[in-house]
């Protein structure tokens, strides 16, 4: 038997929790079990992983994508690259980091994408931007970043104009912004610059239709949530726990 977790902070509505009850109550994973750790600091999280003898590994969510880090004895490429993680696997006592987020992410773009979309919006830049931008540089779409305050390499949301939504027709929010319960928050984009071109993906999934997918849905966007993004990292989780 083993035991498998998610930790982040807060965990009230967690995916991860019910996929993975799910699958381990099926044949031939019925001895394995899923936990929440649920604490606001990344030290207190990892206490209560070295606290379960049965470890098999862990998934990791907002806010600790990148402060777990440190805490790894290694770490694949990708994670290097990124400097976020989002799956460790426990291999006698050691604990191994990788992130599935960017293939979770990036199949379940590509169904979505034309031939116009060359270039991207990206808002945010934590743990979960991290993961979006590797897979861009990987497929050749070039990006700018949004965050809210000025920063080396991005702009702030103050500064997009026409010419930036002209220029980048594919629009991705990396930021919690509009997760249940405050459904009704979003990113501060000038959304009447969107148009039937654009592709606006959202990486939150709690609700269904995010405020920011039902404003770019209004100026005629194509929009889409972050669910599938879920199960496929989930699924490749899973694989890396129970190879």
């Amino acid at each position: 038997m083993a035991v498998f977790a998610l930790i982040g902070y807060p965990l009230t509505h967690s995916f991860s929790k019910r996929f993975f009850d799910a699958k381990f109550a099926q044949e031939p994973f019925t001895q394995h079990r899923f936990e929440n750790i649920a604490f606001p600091t990344i030290q207190e999280a990892v206490e209560e992983l070295r606290n379960i003898p049965q470890l098999g590994g862990f998934c990791i969510t907002i806010p600790f994508k990148q402060a777990i880090i440190p805490y790894l004895q290694h770490i694949s490429p990708e994670v290097s690259t990124m400097q976020a993680c989002n799956c460790v696997v426990v291999k006698n006592g050691k604990w191994w980091g990788y992130n599935t987020d960017y293939l979770g992410f990036w199949y379940s773009l590509q169904p979505y994408l034309q031939e116009h979309h060359k270039r991207a919006l990206v808002l945010g830049n934590g743990g979960a931007a991290q993961a979006v931008l590797f897979a861009l540089k990987q497929h050749a779409i070039a990006y700018t970043v949004v965050t809210r305050t000025a920063a080396e390499q991005t702009i702030t949301y103050e500064q997009l104009t026409a010419e930036h939504f002209q220029q980048h027709t594919l629009v991705i929010n990396t930021t919690p912004l509009g997760t249940f319960p405050h459904i009704l928050e979003k990113p501060a984009i000038p959304y009447h610059f969107l148009t039937p071109e654009h592709l606006c993906f959202d990486l939150v999934y709690n609700p269904a239709e995010t405020a920011f997918m039902a404003t770019a849905l209004q100026y005629g966007a194509t929009a889409a949530n972050g669910l599938q993004m879920l199960h496929l990292q989930a699924e490749e989780n899973a694989r890396l726990w129970l190879q």
